[in-house]
């Protein structure tokens, strides 16, 4: 601080609403009210200052930011003497947002640009609709109940943060861009107010009150009686017709148009409101496992119960989202995900409707495989975001770990462009977000702004100031500048007393970063600046101005405007818009911008001092460069940097991406995905249906491809499952398999109520009966030896290889050959058979995973799944089977995909409603496919027929404890009851 009494800066006193114990140390009043000299008080001090407020610059404040005025709203007259600076700023930024409304389609008119746009790609059959599923609203709520009958009232402020991506839906908002624009949201943790006359029914003593907290009565002292126990919350109760009254006012805001997610437990919603309880535990999954590790941090490890109840309340977050857009699409919809909360919204989007055009774009960091690995769920996630048709990130960075990880984890083949996924390919981009220029730059000069710019000057005369503005959590490397600040002073003993380092700090949004107990980050910042200030501080002057407190817009543009270095020492962001309204600020000042490498924004600002925080040394020399950088430089610097973030806004970040995912959905219009099954959705069908039949594939579905068929032997969870399953008289549960009758009747004969389908179809076995009967014992099976005759020529070339006789079929094994001998020799025998035998006999050639196989055409498990449905259906009538779930993983098991197809057709009289009926392939993400869901491997497929039999992880029952259901399930099941079973939530 300045030497004298002039400029001097009050401590602010905290308000009389906050408690003394939430308060840093250095603002409590029985701290820093204690006198020095015993008899002197502390006004002695401090004197009556005359040209400044007597709570300083930065007054405590609990106002929340304002959010100015959307594009085209905000006038120019405003910013006085800086007309001609903002000719490159607001000016040229308000032209380019004109040039912008039409960039997808060249036009120069944004009232026919949507016109234009399906005229260049009328096959999309764009409706003109975008819906912007973003986890909160733009709002912050609080909620005053009504009285006697009266409706409650409701007051929404700004929310902090974000602030470009609520430009964004301003802009798409506008009348700027061609698109009706709506967001899809949670409402946030929302605020009780007590009403006036609420809070004046408080009585004058608590004598002859009843207690409020039952814990605070007296315990008694006999043992034999319990104690007291912990009364839990009743919550918010909001009635509809509350909820109805924020619905709409949402809905009709000027600014932007929201559809608010109301997110409870089915027993805590009902026909006449909605109690909401514990409302932190939808964003808690997200923060604690998500957040973190995406910022390269990583959570002590634990016993797993807490994060499977909180995966649990993730996935049926995502799955309220799922139901509320739903809601409000129409086809021809291009609907937009954002950020890492809603990670599974996409693949629920597309269960559901397969033709969504969808992008999702992550705000955050992307980590590296290594990383990701240590996440429990982290197929799941990649697999929910794959469900997308394109995904935007803010560095190439963070797009090529994405493409790494889906390769390296759940093996998808990728590119820097793209990766294979579900019979479709998913578009992978690099959009780096902007702000919104004219917006920055209007508040930046307004008059009240400009007045605390020169107030600010007034305090700091001839001295250079280094601002930084983050929010006190671990990745935003406070410390670090902190560090570094005082290696710099160290270093260049000529800069001390000459340069003040004003640091403000907001408190954290992440709940992580609150509750944890080993925090210390606020403790380590409060030593560093005790400890600079008092090794390079005098009594007149402190080189670190800390100020852990929030700011008002005016006084933060102002700091912006009176720096002389910006400096930002992030040790892992996604988005830093702090850095981009730096730039807009320094048009008159040219004070250079410090960035972290680790910023997402480095990648875009090239010409910003890039720097290592962990590098303390380079970061001291940078901050000296900085200060003796010639003005020459300066401006140079400037003009490129603000060019760079007037021309690449917000504007240009929305109209680009959307370009691109149009781009991306005309070129693959008629490539259809297959959607990871909804396991949530088959649940729910399975306990409405009566009767059931369930028809699996064995090798490559119940069990892993092994190199040694007679090792694929079914695992005491499988046996367990499909005993339990069976066991219920409404379900019919066949394997369909092209194994032979003892290979089947040896590993699942003992389960009696199973039925079989050997080679393909050749045999058939009913549940509950020990015969089996062959279907193809009236076929000439004379080909079998001129079959196992070129076989055998094959197998004498390929050592490894091996014939398997069956009754019916003959198939020649390559799996233990080398792999590209095999697979030359299997296509020459292949079109050998096809030449030969295969014209002379009416058999068919079929090539499966590392086999070739040779069988009698009218044989394949396609009429088996015909016939057991229309037998089901005759033994039914007039009713029909209200369930169907068949499982494979080959080429052989799409004759089964292709008959259910058509026996589920849209139909009246269909035999299965299309509904009703869940074919699932199993296997390569590549795999383009008859099937209408897609599993990646045979574990998916046990955890899905557990889910159904209500068998645990183990193989044991449901009853099985707590951690006997998988996380999955769980979280499928949750979503099904809308609560978290009981027994589980433990």
């Amino acid at each position: 601080m300045t030497q004298g009494t002039q400029h001097r800066i009050a401590i602010p006193r905290p308000e009389a609403s906050r408690t003394e114990s939430s308060l840093p140390g250095h603002l409590r009043p029985s701290v820093i009210n204690v006198p020095v000299t015993p008899g002197i008080s502390r006004e002695a001090y401090e004197e009556e200052l005359t040209d400044m407020p007597p709570s300083g610059y930065f007054g405590r404040r609990t106002d929340e930011h304002e959010i100015a005025q959307s594009p085209g709203t905000v006038g120019l007259d405003e910013t006085g003497s800086v007309d001609k600076q903002l000719a490159v700023g607001a000016d040229a930024g308000k032209d380019y947002m004109r040039r912008l409304s039409t960039a997808v389609t060249g036009t120069t008119s944004s009232q026919d640009s949507l016109y234009d746009i399906r005229h260049k790609f009328p096959n999309l059959s764009l409706s003109g609709n975008i819906i912007s599923a973003t986890f909160t609203i733009p709002h912050l709520l609080k909620y005053t109940k009504g009285e006697k009958g009266t409706p409650g009232s409701w007051d929404l402020k700004p929310r902090r943060g974000q602030s470009a991506l609520f430009d964004s839906f301003s802009y798409l908002s506008s009348d700027d861009a061609p698109w009706n624009h709506t967001v899809v949201a949670w409402t946030g943790e929302i605020e009780e107010v007590k009403s006036a006359q609420q809070a004046g029914n408080v009585p004058a003593t608590t004598v002859g009150q009843p207690s409020l907290n039952p814990l605070s009565r007296p315990v008694p002292i006999d043992g034999s009686i319990t104690p007291p126990a912990t009364p839990t919350a009743d919550g918010l109760w909001i009635p509809k017709e509350d909820m109805h009254l924020l619905e709409h006012e949402l809905s009709h805001n000027r600014r932007i148009k929201t559809v608010p997610v109301w997110l409870a437990d089915d027993i805590e919603g009902h026909d006449d409101g909605i109690r909401l309880k514990d409302q932190a535990r939808w964003r808690r999954y997200a923060e604690h496992s998500l957040y973190t590790l995406f910022h390269y941090k990583q959570n002590e490890p634990a016993d797993g119960r807490a994060e499977r109840i909180q995966w649990a309340d993730y996935y049926r977050m995502n799955q309220k989202f799922a139901n509320k857009i739903l809601e409000n699409y129409k086809p021809g919809d291009i609907v937009i995900v954002h950020d890492y909360n809603l990670m599974l919204l996409p693949s629920m989007l597309r269960q559901r409707a397969p033709h969504m055009y969808i992008a999702f774009y992550l705000h955050s960091p992307f980590p590296s495989s290594e990383f990701l690995r240590c996440l429990p769920r982290r197929k799941e996630v990649l697999e929910g975001v794959l469900g997308s048709n394109m995904v935007g990130f803010q560095s190439y960075s963070y797009s090529r770990h994405f493409s790494s990880c889906c390769t390296r984890i759940l093996g998808f083949p990728s590119d820097t462009t793209g990766v294979e996924a579900y019979g479709a390919r998913v578009e992978v981009g690099v959009f780096p977000i902007g702000i919104d220029a004219i917006k920055v730059a209007a508040a930046a000069w307004k008059q009240s702004a400009t007045a605390k710019y020169e107030g600010l000057k007034k305090m700091y005369p001839g001295k250079k100031l280094i601002v930084g503005r983050d929010k006190l959590d671990s990745v935003r490397g406070v410390a670090q500048k902190l560090m570094a600040f005082e290696r710099f002073l160290e270093l260049y003993p000529e800069w001390r007393e000459k340069v003040v380092l004003i640091q403000v700090t907001s408190p954290t949004n992440i709940e992580e970063e609150k509750e944890d107990s080993e925090n210390k980050i606020s403790s380590r910042v409060n030593e560093l600046v005790m400890k600079i200030n008092g090794m390079y501080g005098s009594l007149g002057f402190s080189p670190v101005q800390h100020y852990p407190q929030y700011i008002s817009q005016d006084e933060y543009f102002a700091l912006l405007r009176a720096a002389d270095i910006g400096l930002i020492t992030s040790v892992r962001d996604g988005m830093n818009t702090t850095s981009m309204e730096y730039i807009i600020c320094q048009r008159e000042n040219a004070g250079p911008l410090i960035l972290s490498e680790f910023s997402g924004t480095a990648g875009s600002l090239k010409d910003a001092i890039h720097i290592n925080p962990w590098d303390l040394t380079d970061v001291a020399r940078q901050i000296n460069n900085a200060l003796t950088m010639s003005e020459e430089r300066r401006q140079s610097i400037q003009r490129s940097l603000l060019e760079h973030v007037t021309n690449k806004n917000v504007q240009f970040w929305t109209a680009g991406l959307l370009r691109r995912l149009i781009s991306v959905l005309a070129s693959r219009k008629d490539v259809i995905a297959t959607p990871l099954l909804d396991r949530a959705t088959m649940l729910r069908k399975y306990r409405a249906a009566k009767k059931r039949l369930f028809m699996f594939d064995y090798d490559g579905t119940l069990t892993p491809i092994v190199r040694e068929p007679s090792a694929a032997i079914p695992s005491e969870r499988v046996i367990n499952s499909l005993k339990t399953l069976a066991a219920d008289p409404r379900n019919a549960v066949w394997i369909i398999s092209g194994r032979d009758q003892e290979f089947l009747q040896q590993h699942l004969g003992h389960i009696t109520e199973l039925g079989f389908s050997a080679e393909h179809g050749s045999f058939m076995r009913h549940p509950g009966s020990t015969e089996w009967e062959n279907l193809a014992e009236k076929f000439d099976m004379g080909w079998q030896a001129e079959v196992l005759e070129v076989f055998q020529k094959y197998t004498d070339k390929t050592p490894g290889s091996f014939i398997e006789r069956k009754r019916c079929a003959l198939t020649w094994h390559y799996r233990l050959a080398d792999p590209e001998q095999g697979l030359h020799m299997s296509r020459d025998c292949q079109k050998e058979l096809e030449t030969t035998v295969g014209r002379k006999w009416d058999v068919e050639v079929m090539a499966g995973k590392a086999n070739l196989e040779v069988r009698p055409t009218f044989i394949n498990k396609g009429e088996i799944a015909k016939r057991l449905v229309t037998e089901y259906n005759a033994e039914l009538a007039p009713e029909k089977l209200e369930f169907v779930l068949c499982m494979g993983d080959d080429f052989t098991d799409e004759d089964m995909f292709r008959s259910l197809n058509v026996l589920s057709g849209p139909s009246e009289d269909a035999e299965v409603k299309a509904e009703n009926c869940f074919t699932v392939t199993v296997g390569a993400s590549t795999k383009v496919t008859l099937a209408r869901w897609h599993l990646l491997e045979p574990e998916d497929v046990i955890e899905c027929v557990a889910l159904l039999a209500g068998v645990g992880s183990a193989g044991a029952g449901a009853s099985g404890g707590v951690l006997s259901m998988g996380e999955v399930n769980l979280a499928a099941l949750s979503a099904v009851e809308d609560h978290i079973p009981d027994g589980q939530a433990q």
